[in-house]
């Protein structure tokens, strides 16, 4: 498991933080949890609030809201679906909902973060209702021993196919690696993107660990 790039304390001030779910020690960890109370508003998942308490806000798939701080940007925040997992796996494996940004300004289209998420039919309907320009794709190929073949992210393969329905201006993979249940590596993921698109193969970027990048949205 590899440690956090950016400390807690370099962080600054944080008016909310988007929580795909707070069941996985891979999406919030101890030291992610204990960062909670410092946010004024967490959105997650509405199971995900009752358990958390305090400022958390759930947030069923579809459902909006807004998020307001002073001297920031008014952003409209939408749940999307995800499943992580196969068919019927939600009562083991729990919820979990993406988010999809909208501000003023936005050249390109909104911002939307996927979440853990396998390629089904509630993710492709993000392409027919939201115009996406910048996307935050989890991959990582996950899989279990216990489970065998079956997945509960996204391969790169099954990304090439959502951005061949969303046309995003920009890809940015996360979720691949610091864990060894993610089982498709970074290197992987690219030989797999390499073959997609020119369009899709020149929207990707990879980012590197603590190093700070430019996106325009």
């Amino acid at each position: 498991m590899a440690g956090p790039a950016v400390t807690p304390a370099a962080l600054g001030r944080i008016d909310a933080i988007l929580l795909t779910h707070d069941h996985h020690g891979d999406n919030l960890d101890d030291l992610g949890r204990a960062l909670l109370p410092q946010a004024a508003t967490v959105l997650t998942t509405e199971a995900g609030a009752r358990r958390l308490g305090g400022t958390a806000t759930g947030l069923a798939p579809w459902a909006t809201t807004t998020l307001t701080a002073e001297d920031r940007p008014t952003i409209e925040v939408t749940a999307t679906p995800c499943r992580h997992g196969p068919p019927l796996s939600r009562p083991i494996v729990g919820d979990v909902i993406g988010f999809a940004l909208r501000w003023d300004g936005q050249q390109h289209g909104q911002l939307w973060i996927s979440g853990d998420t396998v390629l089904h039919a509630g993710t492709r309907a993000v392409a027919e209702r939201l115009s996406i320009g910048t996307v935050l794709l989890h991959l990582g190929g996950v899989r279990f021993p216990i489970t065998g073949p079956l997945r509960y992210t996204m391969t790169g393969r099954d990304a090439i196919q959502l951005c061949q329905a969303i046309r995003p201006r920009t890809v940015i993979p996360v979720h691949y690696e610091g864990w060894r249940h993610f089982r498709q590596s970074r290197a992987a993921a690219q030989r797999e993107f390499a073959g997609a698109a020119d369009d899709i193969r020149r929207s990707v970027r990879w980012l590197d660990l603590g190093v700070s990048t430019e996106i325009v949205t």
